[in-house]
Parts: C-alpha cells; structure tokens; sequence
C-alpha cells in the first residue's frame, strides 16, 4: 500500500518488528529496576541517555549496516537468511514466554547490570533494547530503501518507532502501574507471533533469492 508514494505497507511491517523485538512495555520494568534507587534526576537522566543509545543505534545500523557488511564481503542475501533465523529464535523464546539471552543477556551478564557505570548505555540500550535482533532487522530491511517510495517507507517506521520509543519511556513511572504480569506475558505471546511471520518472511524471500528456480517452480 503507498500513500504519497511512500510505501506504508513496509512502515507497518518495520513499526511491527521493532516493537515486537524493544518491546517498552518489558524494558521499561527492568529499567524501573535498575533505577529504582536513583534520585528522580538520575532516573531521568539514565532515561535520556537510553533514548539517544537507542536513536543513535538505529542510525548507524541504518545508514552504515550494509557498508559494514561489504567491508567483510558479507553477501546480503546470506546476512538475511542468517538475519531471519536469528529474528526466529527470538520469536520461538517469545512465544513460550521465555527471555533470550541475545537480548536479555546472560545469567553472568544480568550481575553486572546494577553496576554499570552508565546503565543507560549498558545494558538498557544494548543489548536489552539494541540487540542482535534488533540491528539484524534495520539492516534486513533498509535494503528496501533502493526506491524513493521505500526510502521514504523505511525511515517513517524508523523514525516513528524511535519517537514511540522515546515517549514510552519518559513515561515509564506512570506505566508500571497498569503493567501486570498477565498483561506482559499476554503482550509477548502475541508480539512473539507477528514477529515469527515477519522472520519467515525474511527466511523466504532470502531463500527465494538464493534459489530462483524453486520461487519459479513453486509460482
């Protein structure tokens, strides 16, 4: 679907995945956690440098994730399909409301949390909300943005999603109160579906690049 020749119907997949993955409504118990002991200053501040982490990490996977991958002669195709398998796990450990280590870190990683010198940083930024999943899907779908239309698509949905993102957790202290676990658990069941579809979606069309044959015999 395009509207003003921007593709929406990439906006929508996009917006989708990335809340499905930084999900605020469980960073933002863990980031409460964290700062439950810091003055409302300190929790404000940790808040901000949260954000820019996490603007400043869509950035960079955005404009310079493919660079990155030509440097190391990483063909895009395989990145994809490895991309799309990562993103699948997530979605697996999601559906049967477990925490993957990629993004929630392991159990090691968690005692070192509270004693961060900028928690904002590490490890609310990365990897709880910029992970492997994360960078692997704005990389993964910034190839989209060969055409005006998609460019245009692409940055809406990152853009917008950041914004969300932003708001979200300036408004965290007010959101605890109604975040239950019922609702959590709920929450990351039916995120972990949409995101299961959209890392199938990369799997095939991956797939469909490196075998154009089967797509054709299978059209």
């Amino acid at each position: 679907m395009n509207f003003a020749g921007i593709d929406l119907t990439l906006s929508a997949k996009l917006f989708a995945a990335l809340f499905a993955i930084m999900n605020p409504l469980t960073i933002i118990p863990v980031f409460l956690s964290l700062t439950a002991d810091r003055s409302p200053a300190e929790r404000r501040s940790t808040m901000l440098v949260l954000n820019a982490t996490v603007a400043l990490g869509c950035l960079i996977c955005a404009l310079g994730g493919r660079f990155v991958l030509g440097v190391f002669g990483i063909d895009v195709t395989h990145f994809q399909l490895a991309g799309g398998l990562i993103v699948l796990l997530l979605a697996l450990s999601m559906l049967s409301g477990e925490e993957h280590s990629a993004h929630a870190g392991t159990e090691a990683e968690k005692k070192t949390f509270s004693s961060a010198s900028s928690m904002g940083v590490y490890p609310l930024g990365i990897p709880l909300s910029i992970g492997p999943g994360t960078m692997t899907t704005i990389i993964v779908f910034s190839g989209s943005s060969a055409t005006a239309g998609g460019a245009a698509g692409f940055y809406l949905a990152l853009i917008g999603y950041v914004v969300f993102f932003s708001i979200a957790m300036a408004v965290a202290p007010a959101l605890s109160s109604v975040l239950s676990a019922t609702a959590l658990s709920i929450s990351k069941r039916l995120m972990g579906i949409v995101l299961a579809a959209i890392a199938m979606e990369m799997l095939t069309d991956a797939l469909g690049h490196l075998f154009p044959a089967w797509v054709a015999h299978a059209g």
